[in-house]
């Protein structure tokens, strides 16, 4: 299983032979868990009607919902209709919940949501993650996820699934349990249940710009299929098609940093030459804008715990005119444009939705992305609008984190107490 709760090709594999009782029962505890996540508060006759079950089924599959902790029936409903009044059934928001990890590299991060999606606690603090062996970051990180852990213990929560976004390669033969290549954090084959410290299960590992688009789909503003661009220490990409995350043969889909902008360019960390990401990565960005040294300065007059936020630097200074920044956000936005035109000339999506750093920057980045947008782009209509900026920036693959146990608990919710789903 993936850490979106997929199989790893990213859709349920077909089921041979017939269904038993049991698939029967999962697959109607599935409906009925969807049906009242999509349209809550909903009466057991709303969801028989909505569903096509009957009334005694319903019924029955409701009160195990219920007894899972999943559902909660609140106050009778007085809607003016003929006949006993029915209870209002809703997700319940103490009970299930999913625990995000964020592994960044010059930061950790930690959030709880619940069934209804809503952040119940967020915790983030600076740590030096690309300066120190692996084992120390996910020693500290397992400290923050028993922090959160603790924190909506309180709230009446209780978690039953963690996933841990990480910029870097998360192979499909591995799914959920390997870094084949995390080059910004130093991390390579990284086998995470083997080091992983916390006295519970490791979580599932997932590439954190797969995590940003699969937030982006449930939360923000992306929809059907779109691209997906997002900045940290590197650039990440993510292609959702029909509403789904396209993984690719290897799992590897979506590396938009490395599409070639400039033949025989600079140099790039991949070892190709003339890629996206020495042009308009964040570190590219900063050495370009010249605030490198400016920020290098203060970084050695702050005290221990204090942490430069380079991403607020970029815009402050850009909306203070400084000239270098501007310029090379300028620059920075015409070569996403380059790039983002052949991934839309390739798949055709609704939308490009630029998330993380990019989306901060997004007020001097959208300009020169849409002018090389509208020149490149000829064949097909590409309307201005369909480039947009998250909502959620920064916060979308630690949100994502959380969302795929959530996610999963609405689209299997047997889970919770009968085994996966072969």
């Amino acid at each position: 299983m993936t850490a979106d709760g997929q199989q790893s090709s990213g859709s349920a594999a077909p089921r041979r032979g017939p269904a038993s009782q049991q698939d029967i029962r999962r697959q109607n505890l599935a409906l009925v868990m969807q049906t009242v996540a999509a349209a809550h508060p909903l009466s057991r006759a709303d969801v028989a009607g909505r569903t096509g079950l009957t009334r005694t089924a319903v019924s029955s599959l409701v009160d195990e919902l219920i007894g899972g902790g999943l559902l909660v029936e609140g106050e009778l409903e007085r809607s003016g209709r003929v006949g006993r009044p029915g209870r209002a059934l809703g997700l319940n928001d103490a009970g299930p919940a999913g625990l995000g990890l964020e592994a960044g590299v010059t930061h950790l991060g930690a959030c709880v949501l619940d069934l209804r999606g809503e952040v119940r606690v967020e915790l983030h603090r600076p740590a030096p993650n690309a300066a120190r062996p692996a084992a120390e970051t996910l020693a500290e990180l397992a400290e923050l996820a028993a922090e959160a852990e603790r924190q909506a213990v309180e709230l009446g929560l209780r978690v039953v699934g963690s996933v841990l976004a990480v910029p870097g390669s998360v192979p499909r033969d591995t799914p959920g349990r390997r870094v084949e290549h995390a080059p910004n954090l130093g991390w390579h084959h990284l086998d995470l249940p083997a080091l992983w410290p916390g006295p519970g299960p490791a979580p599932a590992v997932e590439n954190e710009a797969n995590l940003g688009a699969l937030a982006e789909l449930r939360q923000g503003v992306g929809a059907g299929t779109f691209v997906h661009l997002s900045a940290g220490e590197g650039i990440g990409g993510a292609l959702v098609l029909d509403g789904e995350l396209f993984r690719g043969v290897q799992g590897f889909a979506g590396e938009l940093g490395h599409l070639t902008v400039r033949p025989d360019g600079r140099p790039c960390s991949c070892g190709a030459r003339g890629c996206l990401e020495p042009y308009a990565g964040l570190a590219a960005v900063l050495r370009a804008s010249g605030l490198l040294d400016e920020l290098d300065s203060a970084g050695s007059e702050l005290t221990d715990g204090q942490e430069i936020d380079a991403v607020a630097e970029l815009a402050r200074h850009a909306a203070a005119g400084h000239p270098g920044t501007r310029r090379a956000l300028l620059h920075a936005g015409t070569a996403l444009g380059t790039a983002l035109a052949a991934a839309v000339h390739l798949i055709d999506p609704a939308t490009v939705v630029l998330g993380g750093a990019y989306a901060d920057l997004a007020p001097w980045l959208l300009p020169p992305m849409r002018a090389e947008l509208a020149t490149l782009i000829r064949v097909r209509p590409w309307p201005e609008d369909a480039l947009r900026a998250s909502p959620l920036a920064r916060r979308g693959p630690v949100l994502g984190a959380a969302l795929t146990t959530v996610r999963r608990l609405h689209t299997d919710p047997a889970t919770l107490w009968l085994p996966e789903a072969p």
